[in-house]
Formats: structure tokens, C-alpha cells, sequence
């Protein structure tokens, strides 16, 4: 592998991470200047999120940063990537104390916690992100939750 294709996949990263701290921390500005303005945005299996960087925007503004729980922490588990995307797999933990309609929609509050894995995958061209799946042990966290039976 050449030091130019390995600058690719560290630049990838890096967009990647400031992308999630800029949501972390609540930096519209921020998150919005690091994706292109045909970026995807999907949260599955729900289905929720945006298309376009002014849809993302209003997204994270209305739906996820309104509505991430206090206590919300991610732990890496594993990190794959080339020139063009990074997958990661994290083991997120959280306290169900709100609403969450990005990820939960249409479920109250159930005040337990839990630990659920999830998996992203973040495509990069030009340093941007163009798009973002993420994909969470659905059935895991219904199941903590108490709510399983309502899915099926």
C-alpha cells in the first residue's frame, strides 16, 4: 500500500470522527460544513434520516440533537476502512430517559439502559461525507427495552 493511499484512509477517518464529534457537541455548523449537499443520511432499520445537506441539517436539529439521552456513550469495538469509507462497529450505551424519535420513533420513555451494537458505514469523497448508514441491533434493543412484543 502507498503512503498516498494510506493519507486517503486516515483522511477518510478523520472526516468521519469530525463529523460524529460535531453532533456529539451539538455543532450544527460544523457537522453541516463536513458533507457534501447530496449526502444520505439513514438510521436502520427505522428508516429515518436525510436526504440533502439542508434536510440533514433540519434532521439533526429537530429529530437527534433535541433527543440524544444525557448518558448516550460509545465504545469501539472495531474500525475497517479504505480509501473511500470507514466501517465501525461500536457498543453504544444509553439510558432510554426520552424520546427518541431518530431512532426510536413512536416508543416512550422507558427510563432502563442498555447496550446495543451498531454499525456505521461513512462514505467520503473530498473530505465529505456523502453518505452515512447506520445500522442497530434493533431487535436487541427492543428486547431491553420491554417493547420486542410490539415489533413483531
Amino acid at each position: 500500500m502507498t503512503k498516498a493511499v494510506q493519507d486517503l484512509m486516515v483522511a477518510v477517518e478523520r472526516t468521519r470522527d469530525a463529523f460524529a464529534a460535531a453532533v456529539r457537541d451539538g455543532d450544527l455548523d460544523a457537522a453541516t460544513d463536513l458533507v457534501t449537499d447530496d449526502v444520505v443520511l439513514t438510521t436502520l432499520p427505522v428508516g429515518t434520516g436525510a436526504r440533502g445537506a439542508h434536510a440533514l441539517r433540519r434532521h439533526l436539529a429537530d429529530d437527534v440533537l433535541p433527543h440524544r439521552p444525557a448518558d448516550l456513550a460509545a465504545t469501539r469495538v472495531s474500525r475497517t476502512g479504505d480509501r473511500w469509507r470507514v466501517v465501525d462497529e461500536d457498543l453504544v450505551t444509553f439510558t432510554h430517559d426520552r424520546e427518541l424519535p431518530w431512532l426510536l420513533p413512536g416508543i416512550a420513555p422507558t427510563g432502563l439502559r442498555v447496550e446495543v451494537l451498531a454499525i456505521s458505514v461513512v462514505t467520503v469523497r473530498r473530505q465529505r461525507i456523502t453518505q452515512h448508514r447506520t445500522l442497530w441491533d434493533h431487535h436487541g434493543l427492543l428486547t431491553q427495552l420491554g417493547v420486542a412484543a410490539l415489533a413483531t
